[in-house]
């Protein structure tokens, strides 16, 4: 299967950056309602509109839902660039929609979709909510699954740039986790089938970004949706978009959750459970914190009026301005940093560090605005040549 031409024919180019919201997919859906069976499923905690989106005839059911947290839309990009698989007459559309029933919940958290936060309105994070059901939006979430009754479950989430892999400095881009469904771990055959399309779609990844494909702790919570449908004995996999180098807008990484999917659907209409893939899966390296955004190495600075060397770490912060995501670079850390890597990392060898008000020394929390050796200006972290 050619996964960039399929994705290249079908890229939702409306949909683009880390900021997306019911107004920027309605009009979309607007133009899908002839095809696809659109509804309003429920309302979020400020009245605004959940909608759900039905497509296909066959027995396999999928049901898949993203923005749970809402500052995390880059599984909702790559959702439309299937939906628009879907809604062409292409041979491969086609054979999804005869093989499968699809189920999509795009955007579960449109308050928090809106406000560009985690939580919903009231900072309650959804996916702590699944025994509790306090807020509308996951009532209206486990609704779908008891009225669905699917046959597999897909969790779609972004995660950090702070996660990298195994003992090299590589992202963690796309990770997985096949969660839990009890304190000891088990897995059972309906865990076993999500472990299955794991590592076959990990499998297609490690063709485009060797060593970028991490695994997400498996510690059991049954608050969490995902642990919540798994010991309801649905097979449920947990999809989590990061890093690639350069691309903070995710436009690289949803083109690599589109594959996955693309990659699990084959593995699932093979009949996943004859086949036993728990060490392939296992064997995916688990996600580690070892990233800054930017690292500065052997920097002088004065501490208590004497001069040394050292390191210091800047991290984005995402704000949202103007309907748009901006990142401000904040100096987060001081010190050795053994063990930690920079996306971006500056090697200075020894030169002084200067703040605009003349301060020799980084002072965490600080816009990462500054000069070395007066003579290298950066701005929120980028070198101004």
């Amino acid at each position: 299967m050619n996964y960039e031409q399929i994705f290249e024919a079908n890229k939702e180019n409306r949909l683009s950056g880390r900021y997306l919201t019911n107004k920027h997919i309605e009009p979309i859906l607007e133009g899908l309602k002839d095809k696809f069976e659109i509804t309003i499923i429920g309302y979020s905690v400020l009245a605004k509109p959940i909608y759900s989106i039905k497509v296909g005839t066959g027995a396999i059911k999928i049901f898949m839902w993203s923005q749970m947290h809402g500052n995390e839309s880059t599984t909702t990009k790559a959702v439309f660039d299937l939906l628009n698989l879907l809604e062409s007459d292409d041979a491969l559309a086609q054979k999804l929609k005869k093989r499968f029933t699809f189920l999509i919940l795009p955007i579960v958290n449109p308050d928090g979709a809106e406000l560009y936060t985690r939580e919903n309105a009231v900072k309650v994070d959804l996916n702590r909510d699944s025994v509790n059901l306090s807020q509308p939006e996951s009532r209206v979430l486990r609704a779908s699954f008891d009225d669905f009754r699917p046959d597999y479950c897909y969790n779609m989430h972004d995660q950090r740039t702070i996660f990298g892999i195994g003992d090299e400095p590589k992202p963690a881009t796309v990770s997985f986790l096949a969660p839990s469904y009890n304190e000891a771990r088990d897995i059972n055959e309906v865990r076993l089938k999500a472990i299955n399309v794991i590592a076959a779609m990990n499998e297609t990844l490690q063709q485009y970004i060797p060593g970028q494909v991490g695994r997400f702790d498996d510690s059991f919570n049954i608050n969490c949706i995902g642990d919540m449908f798994q010991s309801l004995e649905v097979p449920t996999i947990l999809f989590e978009a990061g890093h690639y180098p350069n691309d903070y807008e995710r436009e690289i990484t949803r083109k690599y959750v589109f594959f996955a999917l693309l990659s699990g659907f084959d593995t699932i209409h093979e009949n996943v459970i004859v086949v036993n893939e728990k060490m392939d899966y296992f064997n995916i390296p688990q996600n580690k914190i070892v990233f800054y955004d930017m690292i500065w190495k052997n920097v002088k600075i004065n501490y208590e009026n004497k001069e040394k060397i050292t390191n210091f770490a800047s991290q984005y912060k995402e704000v949202l301005f103007d309907n748009s995501v901006i990142f401000q670079a904040i100096i987060s850390e001081i010190g050795n940093l053994d063990g930690f890597y920079g996306h971006v990392e500056f090697d200075v060898l020894g030169a002084q560090f200067e703040s605009g008000d003349g301060n020799k020394m980084p002072i965490i929390g600080e816009k990462a605005n500054f000069s070395i050796n007066s003579d290298r200006k950066f701005v929120n972290g980028q070198e101004i040549k």
